[in-house]
């Protein structure tokens, strides 16, 4: 016999609930909002007593919460690289915020609406489709969260097991999966004492589970006979059973999101909204009056980083792209960013002080600094848009305080100091690699020029670049268009030093630049490295260099050149060059180079500036058959000279460099039919000449910029001074 017969097409909320226990369930639940809200309380005003960051969060507030929602909504990061990660998120999302918003409207139609108006909305055909879309979500939040299970427990994916795993994750993903099946058992037994009514069919879940309960023979009252006596248990004991259980485990995860995992479904969102559309290509500047740490303490954390540290959801997936960890330098993103958290959090507690970065016995150990490439990969990956390079660079820029440098980027320093390059050789010869051209470059310091080109360290120095910066200072002649070169008044860009941590350095040689710039009349600036086009793109702009104007250090006279918008449009070659093309300045017609290629993405050019055609327009312009690599674009795997990487010596196996080769000639579409590597920049010539040797590929593959490709396409090596390329 059935305990409740219900015909009405709606349900009651507090089935088998006495007053008295309803008059429990709200306090429990006024006691859980409190605890949430002091949870989140206390959290938020942790940030507030985090510094001040020195770029726009909140401007445009509404547009950047309808952005961040699009972001989150639709779970397009998780996507990325991850199919299947990104619908197990997706799911569980959904999921959760459908049953999350069901609950409010049952909430506001008996506490709102019902008081106002007298009546329920909750029935009829509302009800119908209100159960119908819980059951059909709820069944897709538990799908996904079997998916998360089965990734964690059986697959047991890398990623998700590191140092940071903890208790908590279990907790989080267990109470996760007791609600949502607990929700359906809750609803099944309902369904069952209520006599099944047809109208309850849409709750498809809950419906299938009550004529199982039906076919095993549960009992609405009494007990069930097992051979060995009666067992007290039946559907209406069940149920109240299965409601409380249900809504105390609810009170507990309401209650535990500010103080664990789970307060990334908040914090995340939040990050997302604040985040810098240019983090990373663009780094924080520097107080001219130094009062300001870099980082001391856990106090010099400004509030975007302490809320980076606690929306890290564990994901590991800024881990599994790192070049770093992947050729096992001690350098996990996420660990950093998880370090940093507990030590903060430790603090809290009143733990033990330390260093924040220190050679031993800091909370991060400073080669592990060291073996950060600065290639953004960790930020592109990352779902909740934490910004690795802005806190990796504070740690940076304290080691160079504390005079915890690498001896040989120390040598680097002292080189830039006393003759402004890298190399430590005189500015006098910086020219000297167009010795061998047939044609005399312009001074453009005397001049007026269309194009101002910045050569950069590597191609005026190191004499496998100096081919590149032959080749492309004929493409240029050849183009027919007016360009020049500083001379002896070009120094170092600045970009990685900067990333290092020397950033006064950094400045001393940006307002070199910006002086010598301003001395100047030209049009575009055209830069043969990536990372030099990022730093005057993203990054000099940005510097207020008359706030050092009575620095002694800074002895340039500076007047609002740069910053003024609009006044210098900063190119790299390559999209100078491809520009040149379309319009036919440059004539290709009949040409067709007979290799098979491959093209590596620099991180500053790519990643860093979203530019991955014009190189490609520029290959397939020479008739070169080019194949993509499986980590292209935004994918593509850095070639470990970044970040300092190539002035630093690292015992790793096998190299970023050796590693993407390998790539090259084994995981195309042509696989060892590839002839030529061609890359875009001056450092991943270096690295891959230097991992071509190592790693055994001398006799498989060669290393070719674009510009050699375009100028051997054009006839015109003998004007480049090169010898005649070899297949």
């Amino acid at each position: 016999m059935q305990v409740v017969a219900q015909a009405d097409v709606t349900r009651e909320t507090y089935l088998g609930i006495s007053s008295v226990e309803k008059a429990l369930f709200y306090f429990l639940a006024a006691v859980t909002i409190l605890v949430f809200a002091y949870g989140v309380y206390a959290r938020f005003a942790r940030y507030a007593a985090g510094d001040d960051d020195s770029f726009p969060r909140v401007d445009e507030l509404p547009g950047r919460i309808v952005s961040a929602t699009k972001i989150v909504f639709t779970n397009e990061k998780q996507f990325n690289r991850d199919l299947y990660g990104g619908l197990m998120h997706a799911f569980i999302l959904w999921g959760f915020l459908s049953l999350f918003i069901a609950t409010s409207i049952l909430a506001f139609d008996e506490y709102a609406y019902g008081l106002v108006v007298g009546e329920s909305f909750w029935y009829g055909d509302f009800y119908l489709g209100y159960q119908f879309m819980v059951d059909a979500m709820g069944l897709l939040f538990v799908v996904g969260i079997g998916m998360a299970m089965y990734r964690r427990y059986w697959v047991r994916n890398h990623r998700l097991w590191g140092r940071h795993t903890s208790n908590e994750d279990d907790i989080f993903i267990w109470t996760l999966f007791g609600l949502g099946v607990g929700g359906f058992l809750l609803e099944g037994l309902r369904i069952y004492i209520t006599g099944m009514p047809e109208h309850e069919v849409v709750s498809f879940v809950g419906y299938g589970l009550a004529m199982l309960f039906g076919a095993v023979g549960l009992p609405t009252a009494g007990g069930v006979e097992f051979g060995l006596g009666v067992v007290g248990a039946n559907a209406e004991t069940l149920h109240w059973l299965s409601w409380w259980s249900h809504s105390l485990l609810a009170f507990f995860f309401i209650a535990w999101i500010p103080y664990a995992k789970p307060f990334h479904m908040l914090s995340s969102f939040a990050n997302v909204v604040t985040r810098d559309e240019k983090a990373g290509r663009r780094l924080p500047n520097v107080p001219a009056d130094l009062d300001a740490t870099n980082a001391e303490s856990i106090d010099d954390f400004t509030w975007k980083e302490l809320l980076d540290q606690d929306a890290c959801t564990k994901c590991g997936r800024c881990s599994a792209v790192c070049p770093a960890k992947a050729s096992s330098r001690p350098l996990d993103p996420r660990d950093v960013i998880l370090d940093l958290k507990s030590y903060r959090e430790s603090l809290d507690a009143d733990g033990e002080e330390k260093p924040i970065v220190a050679d031993g016995g800091g909370v991060i150990d400073t080669r592990t600094m060291e073996s950060c490439m600065a290639c953004m990969a960790c930020m592109d990956a990352c779902p909740v848009e934490i910004e690795h390079l802005k806190s990796f660079t504070r740690l940076n820029r304290q080691m160079a305080d504390q005079g915890d440098v690498d001896p040989n980027v120390q040598d680097v320093f002292q080189n830039l100091m006393q003759n402004g390059n890298t190399f430590g050789d005189s500015p006098h010869s910086r020219a000297d690699w167009a010795d061998d051209l047939e044609f005399d470059l312009t001074d453009a310091r005397e001049e007026e020029v269309e194009y101002l080109w910045y050569v950069g360290d590597y191609p005026s120095y190191d004499e496998r670049n100096k081919q590149v910066a032959r080749s492309l200072a004929t493409i240029l002649q050849e183009a027919d268009v007016s360009f020049g070169i500083l001379f002896e008044d070009e120094k170092y860009d600045g970009n990685d030093v900067r990333r290092i941590g020397e950033e006064f350095l950094y400045l001393e040689l940006a307002g070199h630049h910006v002086e010598s710039f301003e001395a100047c009349e030209f049009e575009k600036l055209i830069c043969t490295d990536p990372h030099s086009y990022n730093t005057f793109k993203n990054e000099y702009p940005e510097v207020d260099f008359a706030e050092f104007a009575d620095d002694p250090m800074m002895p340039f006279e500076y007047e609002e050149f740069w910053n003024a918008e609009g006044e210098v449009e900063v190119l790299h070659w390559t999209q100078a060059i491809e520009e040149l093309v379309t319009e036919g300045a440059l004539d290709l017609s009949g040409t067709e180079l007979d290799y098979t290629v491959t093209y590596h993405d620099p991180c500053h050019l790519g990643r860093y500036n979203d530019e991955y055609e014009a190189p490609r327009e520029i290959i397939r312009a020479t008739g070169a058959e080019l194949y993509e690599m499986p980590r292209s674009r935004a994918d593509s795997f850095c070639c470990g000279g970044g970040g300092g990487g190539l002035w630093m010596d690292f015992e790793e196996e096998p190299k970023p460099s050796e590693e993407r080769l390998r790539e090259a000639l084994e995981d195309t579409d042509a696989g060892a039919e590839v002839e030529k590597f061609v890359v875009a920049c001056p450092m991943c010539m270096t690295m891959y000449e230097d991992g071509r040797k190592t790693g055994g590929f001398e006799d498989d593959i060669e290393i070719v910029d674009v510009a050699e490709l375009l100028v051997e396409a054009l006839g015109a090596q003998e004007r480049a001074g090169l010898e005649e390329a070899t297949a």
